[in-house]
């Protein structure tokens, strides 16, 4: 690196005479607290009394496509979805591009006939429709992020277009209230996950289960100065969004679309 004076740079000799005091000042080394290494949460909140003793005996497996950003994510629901299942049962890959070269095991994944990606949009199948079905499928392929970040993942990997598309039909609203999401109606991956698994098992039991750790979650963030975050939705039509509207035309559609009874 060089340091700049007066837009010049200093020869090497003086940054090295000039550092040469900072090499001797203590440095305050920042401890992370320790981390359950099962729900991947600081010990001191850890949501292990809300998770299954045992993880639940399913036999559908998920494979979690996360994009990089959720991983820095402080709370996230993933770890706890994982944590309620086999480890066989809940496979995570994280990246932006998955390639049949890169990911062989995921490309053999996505041609199986048995497999369904969780996708919604109009070439997608209610998947109560699909579990009516004699043979249930086996494997369900859920992309974890925001809904731009999905939507780049799906177009982007002709892999996640081979699978049978689904969509969840319901009206639940989600529960993962401290953080913001598009619609009254977005759930969270966990959430996904939970309903996905029980209307495919066929075990109403498993949605309880699985949304317990995050109920968990929600309630001790309220109660240590967290807030709860209505849908985009919710604030447009209450008129209580108070951030600037985009000015990309694009952007600002998909606003209209959002709420149709808002005037933006």
């Amino acid at each position: 690196f060089t340091f700049t004076f007066a837009g010049a740079a200093l020869p090497c000799q003086e940054q090295r005479e000039g550092c040469a005091g900072l090499w001797e000042l203590p440095v305050e080394r920042s401890e992370r607290r320790p981390q359950c290494g099962r729900c991947g949460r600081p010990q001191k909140v850890c949501l292990c009394p809300f998770l299954p003793v045992h993880p639940l005996k399913v036999s559908t497996c998920l494979y979690i496509i996360q994009h990089p950003a959720e991983e820095s994510r402080v709370l996230r629901t993933v770890p706890l979805l994982a944590a309620c299942l086999p480890p066989d049962k809940c496979k995570v890959l994280i990246g932006r591009r998955f390639s049949e070269d890169r990911y062989p095991e995921l490309a053999t994944v996505c041609r199986n006939p048995n497999t369904l990606i969780l996708y919604p949009g109009a070439e997608a199948t209610n998947l109560e429709e699909i579990a009516l079905m004699p043979s249930s499928p086996s494997v369900m392929i859920i992309i974890d992020g925001t809904w731009s970040q999905a939507k780049d993942i799906f177009y982007k990997n002709s892999l996640f277009r081979l699978p049978k598309q689904v969509q969840l039909k319901t009206n639940i609203s989600s529960q993962y209230v401290i953080r913001t999401q598009p619609t009254n109606t977005c759930l969270s991956t966990l959430e996904c996950a939970a309903i996905a698994l029980t209307i495919m098992e066929k075990n109403n039991s498993i949605q309880e289960t699985i949304l317990r750790p995050l109920q968990a979650l929600c309630s001790f963030q309220l109660q240590h100065g967290a807030q709860i975050h209505h849908s985009k939705e919710h604030l447009l039509r209450n008129g209580l969004y108070d951030k600037p509207m985009p000015k990309n035309k694009r952007k600002l559609r998909r606003m209209e679309l959002l709420v149709n009874n808002v005037k933006i």
